[in-house]
């Protein structure tokens, strides 16, 4: 499977884990489009657009026949009441969801005293699916020097570390230049939350725990600091994309550009790439939108589970970091799917 943003989302620093496989038990419900809170007020022609962007890509005879159809809609909302119907997928929980962004690094090609922090690209001896060194192994130098892996220097190992965690990024070079690199591959190892240990620590409490305060708290102490973010063994190398433009966003996991507050990573197990979903997201700024699965992530995991993409940049990082929310998440699926999913909705 291509990945790109497959890198855990910003609540992965305070979320571990969450549900196993997909089970046979999950529950499925079909709704109307009038149970969906605010259908009726969503530019359904942006969601359109969006689904366009991936719907070439499924494979499945359905969904192609779908998405040849979609070319020649003239409207999003009559496209998606008449051809698809809202699956509700494990609704006996709670939805939680979060956000991810693009992070923009200050770089270089060539070290100096200021860019000191390699950005890697894969090892060829990468086992595909097992483990293989662990962070602080890697960063120790030995293991990598010399062997021209590098693609870029950074200039701050904490950003070094958040561009690992969200998978994919931009470098700015100090002529000007700009880079993109994506997900190139992991050592295979479980990632651990630095956010939860701080918690555990009682270095922060848990309603303190955010993507910013564990960046300051790390540069308050930079000899812990260096040592908590090698709490997490897991470690991410890169690949540098060329031919995706500046005005486009990153890659997902369908090898297409995601496009901000219109795409979601789900877990897949349960919620096909391509599909449409409508998020229903509560807490201080209540989301009711249509978006698109187009992602992945480590973290997330579970029927109820999603995370948002926000952009690209420190502001999309911000409004990234603060999201942790619940609600709920209702899949769109072909007709015939969704019956067959739930023949008694």
């Amino acid at each position: 499977m291509r990945q790109a943003l497959a890198g855990a989302c910003l609540a992965g620093l305070l979320v571990t884990g969450g549900p196993g496989p997909a089970s046979a038990e999950v529950s499925h419900r079909i709704l109307s489009f009038a149970e969906l809170e605010g259908w009726e007020d969503d530019d359904h022609d942006a969601a359109l657009a969006v689904f366009l962007e991936t719907c070439p890509d499924l494979e499945d005879p359905e969904w192609q026949t779908l998405c040849a159809l979609a070319t020649q809609a003239p409207k999003g909302r009559p496209f998606f009441e008449l051809l698809f119907r809202p699956v509700l997928i494990g609704g006996e929980a709670t939805a939680l969801f979060t956000g991810y962004f693009e992070p923009e690094l200050d770089g270089s090609r060539l070290p100096t005293a200021r860019f000191r922090y390699p950005v890697y690209r894969t090892p060829q001896e990468l086992p595909p699916g097992g483990l293989w060194y662990t962070r602080a192994e890697i960063e120790d130098g030995g293991l990598m020097a010399g062997r021209g892996l590098e693609i870029a220097w950074v200039d701050d190992p904490v950003e070094l570390f958040f561009l690992q965690i969200q998978g994919s990024g931009r470098i700015r070079m100090p002529g000007g230049e700009v880079i993109r690199v994506g997900y190139g591959g992991a050592n295979g190892h479980p990632y651990r939350s630095i956010g939860a240990e701080l918690i555990r620590r009682g270095a922060l409490a848990a309603h303190q725990a955010s993507a910013e305060s564990i960046r300051a708290w790390v540069r308050r102490n930079p000899e812990e600091g260096a040592a908590l973010l090698r709490h997490n063994p897991s470690y991410v190398f890169f690949r540098e994309v060329t031919g995706v433009p500046a005005d486009r966003g990153p890659l997902g996991a369908m090898n297409r550009s995601v496009t901000p507050l219109r795409t979601v990573a789900v877990d897949p197990a349960f919620t096909p790439l391509g599909a449409p979903v409508w998020v229903e997201k509560a807490g201080a700024d209540p989301i009711r939108r249509l978006m698109i699965a187009q992602d992945t992530g480590s973290a997330i995991k579970g029927a109820q589970r999603a995370d948002i993409f926000f952009g690209t940049g420190d502001e999309a990082g911000r409004a990234a970091g603060r999201l942790k929310d619940p609600g709920r998440m209702v899949v769109l699926l072909p007709i015939q799917k969704a019956y067959a999913l739930a023949p008694g909705g």
